[in-house]
């Protein structure tokens, strides 16, 4: 339910990057080159503080409606709010723990009588807010307090429990309050439910957009200014002229939103937003953009009325499947969701919807919304599910390849911080972090994969959609999720005849299984390795090959690091004929196998896991993972950050092209042209991946650009041509071919 830009394989430049660059400031080709030398003699950069250290204890008490009116002034980019919440008390206690953004001050805090109670904010935390109650309440009693708060939203410092992530921010031109902002006081995050009424007060040139059942919006006037003060005058003298009346304020306007159903609500995108409703698949989207992108909102309501027809028939029904999709202002977010509204950031919001983004935010009405995770180390089953949901779709529009492409990007993302915490300890994780995706979303996604090579398709989609008619309204831990597939692969193993070598298939290709009597094995020790332990295995297979009367057989030994790893794994031995299949149990970290088959075994012909059925490492994933931390740190603005990352990537494999690229945008949005010029030359002459075609295209053109600034307009037009003639067109690479080529890039200040 939780993305951020890292979430998706990036397959373009990251322009965004410029604008952060320019606030560091600019710095010359010595000091940088200085700079990356200095950070290569670090240690590898260590993975940043995450806060709690373990899950927390639930509070004693628990937000169970609000009433909420804030004021967001863009002028000075601050929050002005009170906030009335009935807590109910969960146990015996006179102590109300909650949790309220870090840079939102309170003023005071109040009883239902109006009198003020003793509050304080937890020095070790600034989330955490504890009020004191004059006397204990008993569990299953309420009781009502008032908050007044204000404070400033800026920027990404203090933007949520880690710094770097910017859930609430509030700018000139528009502004959005995520929920993991904590802008309004909450309790029991991600997992609690409320009722409630919101209320926003906004500049007139703004409207607001958000969870809850909306209001016409009302005009707020202005309070009236105090009379001039005259002072005193000679009396002997002619009266002076009246001063001229002070401008009138200009308006602004109450948005009122009513939360009947208990649901995650509080999360609004406020700007110049205009509704294009789109009717699609028998559904009403409702498209809020700026003006200037309106003319996408049709195409934005078709595509997300198709996904939600497509999950709907796969998991079952929402009670409220009629959406509604809004952009917000870039920031370190890329997409959110929410009960019933989905925001994509404006980077993201091109002419052609990207389905993967859409569909992981579509899914997550159904993982997230209407199933709720117990507590924030259950988040797997919504998150991680919304993530793979996501490959699910892509699987039924573009097909296998399609999907593969997607399970790339998610192992790359899990290998990213695979190691900060256990999926089953994501409570030790804040939301909106790389370390976050990296093992609730990715890695996450990654293990329902290979629980679905485990059950077949077959058992693992009626599980689905079991679980969620199940738990549909209701919250579900990750002892319910493992019982249900438990209970699912015993159904298997009865069902299925006892052979050998009886494959499950995934698509149209056979899947990892074993035999039978490991299909009626207990799936415990699998979540106890993927969801309870860290490690992911790199495997080496090293045999040899012998003759024999009925053809050939081939001894081995497969090897990886982790000693308690068991698993049944697919190998394929490629023969002169036809490919032969066989599962082995791998188990501890070095198993031995034999194997007969017919034809004659090709050199290196001999390969495990061939359809990539289980989360695994390999020196190409670990390069992509290496730079996948520096791009998530070059959007943090962390460019020194981001240059070791890249750096150690090239250390690795010292002509990769997209590590060569990355470094070169760093160089060319810092200002140092020859530098860049040089990587990127690099990245056109280095070791391509396929899935980085396009670094040449952009390589070229941001040569144009550096050509260009320095006054070289033949040099500029030749790399434009050569760009053009690649016919990429990845992140509209050929429309801003066609810009330059019609006019010189000319440098922009900062």
């Amino acid at each position: 339910m939780l993305m951020t830009l890292r979430h998706y394989a990036t397959s373009w430049p990251m322009r965004n990057l410029r604008r952060a660059a320019l606030r560091c400031g600019t710095m010359s080709c010595a000091a940088l080159l200085l700079a990356c030398s200095v950070a290569l003699a670090q240690a590898p950069l260590p993975v940043q503080p995450q806060a709690p250290v373990e899950a927390p204890r639930p509070p004693a008490f628990r937000a169970a409606t609000y009433d909420v009116r804030a004021s967001l002034s863009p002028a000075d980019q601050t929050l002005s709010a009170q906030a009335t919440v009935e807590f109910e008390s969960r146990e015996l206690s006179s102590f109300v723990e909650c949790e309220l953004h870090p840079n939102l001050r309170i003023s005071s805090v109040r009883d239902a009588t109006g009198r003020p109670v003793e509050f304080e904010r937890d020095f070790a935390n600034p989330l955490r807010v504890r009020v004191t109650l004059p006397a204990a309440v008993a569990a299953g009693q309420k009781v009502r307090l008032t908050f007044d708060y204000s404070g400033p939203l800026p920027n990404e410092q203090n933007s949520s429990p880690v710094s770097g992530t910017r859930a609430a921010w509030i700018g000139s031109q528009g502004a959005y309050l995520l929920l993991p902002g904590r802008w309004f006081p909450l309790t029991d995050f991600p997992s609690n439910r409320y009722t409630g009424v919101f209320r926003l007060e906004v500049p007139d040139n703004f409207a607001v957009v958000g969870t809850g059942a909306s209001e016409a919006p009302s005009v707020v006037q202005p309070a009236a200014p105090p009379p001039p003060v005259l002072g005193n005058r000679n009396p002997n003298l002619p009266p002076a002229p009246p001063p001229p009346p002070p401008a009138p304020a200009a308006p602004r306007y109450l948005y009122t939103f009513r939360v009947d159903r208990p649901q995650a609500a509080g999360t609004f995108v406020a700007g110049a937003l205009q509704l294009s409703p789109v009717q699609a698949e028998g559904l009403n989207i409702s498209v809020f953009t700026p003006p200037g992108a309106s003319a996408t909102a049709q195409a934005y309501g078709e595509a997300l009325a198709r996904i939600v027809g497509v999950f709907s028939a796969q998991f079952g029904s929402l009670p409220q499947p009629n959406l509604t999709v809004a952009q917000i202002p870039d920031g370190t977010v890329a997409g959110y969701a929410a009960p019933g509204f989905l925001l994509v950031s404006q980077r993201h919001w091109t002419a052609r919807p990207d389905p993967r983004l859409l569909a992981n935010l579509a899914a997550s009405q159904w993982w997230g919304d209407q199933v709720m995770a117990a507590s924030a180390s259950d988040v797997w089953l919504t998150d991680g599910l919304a993530r793979y949901s996501e490959a699910m779709y892509v699987e039924q529009t573009a097909g296998r390849e399609g999907m593969n492409r997607a399970l790339e990007d998610y192992a790359v993302g899990a290998l990213m911080y695979e190691d900060a915490a256990p999926i089953a300890e994501a409570g030790r994780l804040a939301p909106l972090t790389s370390p976050y995706l990296s093992v609730v979303v990715n890695k996450g996604a990654m293990v329902f994969h290979m629980l679905r090579a485990r059950l077949g398709d077959p058992a693992f989609f009626s599980l689905l959609r079991d679980f969620y008619i199940q738990f549909s309204n209701k919250q579900a831990r990750l002892a319910d999720f493992e019982k249900m597939a438990d209970e699912r692969a015993a159904a298997a193993s009865r069902a299925a005849p006892a052979q050998d070598n009886f494959a499950i298939r995934i698509g149209s290709e056979p899947a990892v299984n074993s035999d039978a009597s490991a299909a009626a094995a207990s799936l415990r020790p699998f979540f106890a390795q993927w969801l309870r332990s860290t490690g992911v295995p790199e495997f080496t297979v090293d045999y040899t090959v012998f003759r024999t009367p009925r053809g050939f057989r081939i001894i081995g030994k497969i090897k990886q690091a982790l000693d308690v790893f068991r698993a049944p794994v697919e190998i394929e031995v490629q023969t002169e004929g036809n490919p032969e299949l066989r599962t082995l149990e791998v188990s501890g970290t070095e198993s031995d196998f034999e194997i007969e088959v017919f034809g004659r075994p090709k050199p290196g012909g001999v390969v495990l896991d061939p359809h990539d059925y289980i989360l695994k490492s390999s020196p190409r994933l670990r390069v992509r993972a290496i730079i996948a931390r520096g791009e998530a740190l070059a959007e943090q603005s962390r460019f020194y950050d981001a240059i070791q990352q890249y750096a150690q990537a090239l250390d690795v494999q010292r002509n990769h092209s997209l590590a060569q690229f990355r470094m070169g945008e760093v160089f060319f949005y810092q200002k140092n042209y020859q530098a860049a010029a040089n990587a990127f030359r690099g990245a056109i002459d280095g070791d391509v991946d396929p899935a980085d075609k396009w670094v040449e295209v952009w390589s070229h053109i941001y040569l144009g650009k550096i050509f260009d600034i320095s006054g070289d307009r033949t040099r500029a037009v030749n790399e434009y041509s050569r760009a053009q003639q690649t016919n990429d067109d990845t992140g509209g690479a050929q429309e801003e071919v066609k810009k330059y080529l019609a006019g010189p890039y000319t440098e922009r200040p900062g």
